[in-house]
Parts: C-alpha cells; sequence; structure tokens
C-alpha cells in the first residue's frame, strides 16, 4: 500500500552536447581556433556581427562619457568663476610631481612583468590562430563606429 515509484531522468550527454549554443562551443575554455570548426563565411559573419555590435556600443558610450566629463569641466569652471570653488593650484602641482616621481620609477625598467608578457603572448597566440575571425571583429568594428 506505501509503495513509492522512484523514477530517474536519463541525461543523454551526446545528445545535450549536440543542442549547446554555438557561442559555448566556440568560446569554451578548452576550445581550439575557430578556423578548426567554422568555415570562412561563418567566421567573418560572427566576427563581423560581434565587431560591428561591439563598435556602435563603444561610440554611444563613448560619446556619453565625452558628454558627461566635458559638462563637468563646465560646470567646475562656472562654479569657480562665481566664488563657489577655490582651487589650491600650489597643492596640485605638488600632487601632480608626486604622481610624476612614481610614474618614472615604475617605468623606469624596461623589462614587461610575466604576467602580462603571458596575456600578451595568449592574445598573439589567439590572434594568429582566428585571422579571419579578427579580420572580421575588425572590420565589424570600424563599421559599428561609423555607423
Amino acid at each position: 500500500a506505501g509503495a513509492k515509484d522512484d523514477t530517474f531522468n536519463v541525461l543523454d550527454l551526446a545528445e545535450y552536447t549536440k543542442n549547446r549554443p554555438w557561442w559555448r562551443k566556440m568560446f569554451a575554455p578548452s576550445s581550439g581556433s575557430s578556423a578548426e570548426k567554422y568555415n570562412v563565411a561563418t567566421q567573418l559573419v560572427i566576427g563581423g556581427v560581434t565587431g560591428w555590435c561591439t563598435g556602435f556600443l563603444f561610440q554611444k558610450v563613448g560619446k556619453l562619457a565625452a558628454t558627461a566629463v566635458g559638462g563637468g569641466f563646465f560646470l567646475l569652471q562656472i562654479a569657480n568663476h562665481t566664488g563657489y570653488i577655490k582651487v589650491d593650484w600650489n597643492l596640485i602641482q605638488r600632487d601632480m610631481n608626486k604622481a610624476k616621481q612614481q610614474l618614472k620609477f615604475h617605468t623606469s625598467g624596461d623589462k614587461m612583468p610575466p604576467e602580462v608578457k603571458s596575456r600578451v603572448d595568449e592574445v598573439v597566440i589567439f590572434l594568429k590562430k582566428n585571422a579571419v575571425l579578427t579580420g572580421g571583429f575588425a572590420g565589424g568594428f570600424m563599421f559599428g563606429m561609423a555607423s
């Protein structure tokens, strides 16, 4: 009278991987170059579309940021001119000199830190393996910035 009906769902991994979205296959951590997976036209389309979207967003965000920074400077100048703000130029000059000294100290060596060098090497390897995708992205980025 008290029997339980134990049922289990079976997950077929082969079917699951077939239904994964293309971006997970392409950008998975263990994925190789896109040249091994996709033909040239597909790589150009993917690179072009993602590049255009990125360029368009950069253009819009850049205009917004420039407007905000310019408007902020304009308001600060008005506030300074009307006497609401007094600028201590000696303090600014002293802080700028400190910052220059720190920059000279940090950039005096010509060697790149190893973590930066390894990241740069990874990017160069990726760009070499995915030249068509990268070219499509660059072209799409330029079109996105222009539109």
